[in-house]
């Protein structure tokens, strides 16, 4: 079967749609239906119910669906081992969010380069969407998310909690707001929370969608703001930035995800354990 085939019909799960498909796999429409159309004649039964409400799976697609998975992950794992350097036996493909690289992934790599110097690394960025599409695929066995969705075949583990503070340039209390505050985007737990907890705060003037971005603007420019407590430590302590008096606290967790596989070596789960250690010395509770 061609290996294009299975990643199409993967697509159209995910977005439910032919002409979403088609732009997230750079192809055109007409391309995507007659792979579909292909895959179906091989197979010999319809895979999906095209309405004005979408595409939906019929029961010899739900069925598909868990092969199509497994036959893209097998692919790509075989794809990637045979391109192995000398010295390595296999290869692990992690990816994770942005702000989660500095607190977790840059001091794992090191830790598996000691524990398993025999595994080849191959690393990358995502946001939480892409990630777990990429690991449903099989083009990544580990991400470290703040935001998965659950998908068959898939395990999703917590792995640690981040502490949000508020903190100022200026010593103040959670009373005096003002016009310098920037909303920093956490996820949906903290705009829900956030909301439930300021439901008559003005709309900011400044909002963003990076932590890094809003944090490095109220130290240039002054302001205050909700950040992670490990990646503002060292300005509390020079007093760059102050706590907000009275202010709550809100807890974001970041998710390990992989895919579920009883078959799976022992470096995969040293390698996982690795992630769980580094993980718990970054606690901040």
């Amino acid at each position: 079967m061609n290996i294009d085939l299975a990643r199409t019909f993967l697509e159209i799960v995910e977005t439910g749609n032919f002409n979403r498909a088609a732009e997230r796999l750079s192809v055109t429409q007409s391309t995507v239906s007659m792979r579909i159309k292909a895959l179906e004649d091989e197979l010999g039964r319809p895979l999906f119910v095209r309405s004005k409400a979408g595409t939906e799976l019929t029961a010899a697609g739900m069925q598909f669906r868990r092969y199509a998975t497994m036959l893209v992950r097998v692919w790509e794992q075989a794809r990637q081992e045979i391109a192995l350097p000398p010295g390595f036996k296999t290869v692990l493909n992690v990816g994770g969010q942005f702000s989660l690289w500095d607190r977790l992934l840059v001091q794992w790599i090191p830790w598996m380069r000691t524990a398993l110097p025999d595994v080849a690394l191959r690393a990358e960025v995502g946001l939480s969407d892409g990630l777990m599409r990429q690991l449903s695929e099989g083009l990544l066995d580990i991400g470290v998310m703040y935001s998965p969705q659950s998908r068959p075949g898939l395990v999703i583990e917590k792995l640690l909690e981040e502490r949000l503070v508020m903190v100022s340039t200026s010593r103040r209390r959670i009373e005096e707001w003002d016009d310098d505050y920037v909303l920093v985007d956490w996820g949906p737990e903290f705009r829900l929370g956030h909301g439930q907890s300021f439901p008559d705060l003005k709309t900011p003037a400044v909002s963003v969608g990076l932590g890094a971005l809003g944090l490095q603007h109220v130290l240039s420019y002054g302001g205050t703001g909700y950040f992670p407590m490990r990646a503002i430590r060292g300005y509390l302590a020079s007093s760059r930035l102050f706590p907000v008096a009275g202010a709550p606290e809100f807890r974001r967790p970041a998710w390990l995800v992989y895919a579920q596989d009883e078959a799976r070596e022992d470096w995969f789960h040293t390698a996982l354990d690795g992630m769980r250690y580094v993980a718990s010395l970054e606690s901040e509770d």
